[in-house]
């Protein structure tokens, strides 16, 4: 295992995504100590099989760690790591929050929540909304989304990828052949 401080690597092929909410590496993590002010919390979610301070974890799997806490990974994990900035702006979110159906809770803070995103092919789910949200797809799935006062789009989900969405208001199914499998952490308006 290595230590947290020694898996130390940031440059421009591991970062997935840096902006003022967030700092997202991809097999490597942040370079601040764990007490860094910078940064709140750290989640850390398996994209393969990997030890993280002696638990295992499988694709999917999240660890959170709070701002001082520290953690040690197997060598050769994949695996990305969400670094909560600190002082991030207040989270934008639609006229309307409407929580979704069919997906699972993980993790419930006080500045954001971490739900897996799952949906059936063939399945629907509701008009439901997000506030502004980092989204990791775990495998590729084909959607058709009817985001309120816009016109419909189909969507193809890709795996292994961090994005930041902006607050959305829609209807979502899943016009593919293999289920939509996601780790999203939401922040709370």
């Amino acid at each position: 295992m290595e230590s947290l401080l020694l898996a130390c690597l940031l440059s421009a092929n591991v970062v997935a995504l840096d902006n003022d909410y967030v700092l997202v590496t991809r097999d490597a993590v942040q370079c601040a100590s764990p007490d860094d002010p910078a940064f709140a919390d750290r989640v850390v979610v398996a994209l393969g099989d990997m030890e993280i301070s002696a638990r295992k974890m499988v694709r999917g799997d999240i660890a959170v760690y709070k701002s001082g806490e520290s953690f040690a990974l197997s060598s050769g994990a994949s695996f990305f790591e969400v670094s909560i900035k600190a002082r991030h702006p207040r989270a934008d979110s639609p006229a309307e929050v409407i929580p979704p159906e069919k997906n699972a809770m993980r993790y419930d803070g006080d500045d954001y929540f971490i739900f897996e995103e799952q949906l059936a092919p063939g399945d629907t789910r509701a008009r439901h909304s997000h506030s502004q949200r980092v989204v990791m797809q775990l495998n590729r799935a084909r959607l058709r989304q009817w985001p309120e006062g816009k016109p419909e789009v189909f969507v193809e989900t890709v795996p292994d990828r961090a994005s930041f969405n902006p607050p959305v208001i829609h209807t979502v199914k899943n016009v593919g052949d293999t289920p939509l499998r996601g780790i999203i952490i939401e922040f709370k308006p």
